[in-house]
């Protein structure tokens, strides 16, 4: 009976400790956006696809976007807070600046948001998939 008592304990001890050492989610540990995101988007009857690259380090956002050409321009002003990603991309066409801003939700290998040309009141939807990550 000592014996079964004794393994009970040991076995009650053993599971809470390893409870006890498991982490434990926390309402902000949302998605992280660290990766490389893809879509198309269609202008002018025109259909490109857009490559979005992001680094969170910290609370730090860092990037950068293709444009035509697949020409890379770095984001600016980006942030990341509570599972939603915010950005500008400036951009230079014709001796005329293009400011676009882009928010959105990350939900697991996915954002979902809207992006809005500076100086209009029109958004659109966008939404990117992560790209899966080969492991070597």
């Amino acid at each position: 009976m000592k014996t079964v008592r004794r393994v009970t304990w040991m076995a009650l001890l053993t599971a809470l400790t390893v409870a006890g050492l498991a982490p434990v989610g926390r309402a902000d540990d949302a998605a992280d956006p660290t990766g490389t995101w893809k879509w198309t988007m269609t202008r002018n009857d025109q259909t490109r696809e857009v490559t979005l690259k992001l680094k969170l380090e910290g609370d730090k956002l860092t990037g950068m976007i293709s444009g035509r050409n697949n020409q890379e321009t770095a984001i600016e002003d980006a942030k990341y807070k509570d599972g939603e990603v915010s950005f500008t991309v400036t951009r230079e066409f014709n001796g005329q600046k293009l400011v676009v801003k882009y928010q959105g939700k990350v939900s697991g290998d996915a954002i979902k948001g809207k992006t809005m040309r500076e100086g209009q009141t029109e958004s659109r939807d966008w939404e990117a998939k992560r790209e899966k990550t080969v492991k070597s």
